[in-house]
């Protein structure tokens, strides 16, 4: 029985580490050096390989290095195999570090000053009270639900979007199509936390920015194809959208030559608002294998009608 490891090979290595030194009787392999594939019993990925249960044909959990697993084919990995979502706490604690960071930049006017210095600009902007700054979240999991509970401590109105009903304190929660529309109208600061599936690809399009609040904010730390680049782009231009942090894009990395390096009103970085920290990544790998061996209820399970 063996796990194999397919992802970040400098962050497999300290994976390797911390097998060898809580599960030393667990085989613990890094790709491409897979071994007789007939021993991998579990598979760790980010981008998975081609035909796992024909390469691998004793596989019995493939787990997703990252929050998401959209990367993944559904169609190749066989019904009876088990597909897990990484719900280790550095996820959640590095996305809620980078949403707060992109949330008060927005809201402290940021990307204006770091416009105005580079044109040598000095030019006060009036503060807005936080109690002024209404903030809503899309998607209401794990990652939204910590976001949110540390946005309560800055005093902003909060809300919450999300597929199925949910109940947080302090926050005002919709659910369903038919709520979006209220939800979005109370967002001056809008942050997309959805996970990639076939209902919200394209989701922050021009009509989603037409019911927002003239001259809201973006946070997109969901994936890339959430977005409608053309919208989005035009939503800035008139004014719909004053400014984004963008940590996500469709293709990654951007050609040299796309707008989003260069706008004055987007922040780009390079997809990293969150990473799996190795040591608490192979903790939580190693519960779900040992539930897995007894029978009992898998943490993270996908559901793969939904997509996550």
């Amino acid at each position: 029985m063996s796990v194999l490891y397919k992802a970040n090979m400098l962050r497999g290595a300290e994976w390797a580490t911390f097998f060898a030194e809580r599960a030393p009787q667990v085989p613990f392999r890094l790709w491409p050096d897979i071994g007789d594939p007939a021993d991998v019993r579990y598979l760790v990925a980010w981008v998975p390989p081609e035909d796992i249960a024909t390469t691998f044909p004793n596989v019995e959990l493939v787990f997703s290095v990252g929050a998401g697993v959209d990367q993944f084919d559904a169609t190749k990995l066989p019904a009876h195999i088990p597909l897990v979502r990484m719900l280790e706490p550095g996820i959640a604690e590095t996305m809620v570090e980078y949403v707060t960071m992109a949330v008060l930049g927005l809201h402290r006017d940021l990307l204006h000053f770091i416009h105005q210095q580079k044109e040598q600009v000095w030019r006060e902007i009036r503060i807005t009270p936080a109690k002024r700054r209404r903030v809503g979240v899309m998607g209401l999991g794990q990652l939204g639900q910590a976001v949110l509970e540390r946005l309560r401590g800055f005093d902003f109105p909060l809300s919450g979007w999300n597929r199925s009903p949910r109940e947080i304190e302090g926050v005002t929660c919709y659910a369903g199509a038919d709520t979006l529309p209220e939800f979005l109208a109370q967002a001056d600061i809008l942050v997309c936390l959805l996970p990639l599936t076939d209902e919200t690809r394209g989701i922050l399009n021009a009509d989603l920015f037409a019911r927002l609040p003239r001259g809201a904010g973006l946070v997109n730390v969901g994936r890339g194809p959430h977005l409608v680049e053309a919208d989005f782009l035009a939503a800035l231009e008139s004014g719909a959208l004053s400014g984004a942090v963008l940590d996500v894009t469709d293709p990654e990395p951007l050609p040299s030559s796309h707008p989003f390096w260069s706008h004055p009103r987007i922040l780009l970085t390079p997809h990293n608002a969150s990473m799996t920290s190795p040591d608490t990544a192979v903790d939580f790998v190693l519960d779900v294998i040992a539930r897995h061996r007894r029978g009992e209820a898998l943490p993270g399970l996908v559901d793969r009608k939904r997509g996550y």
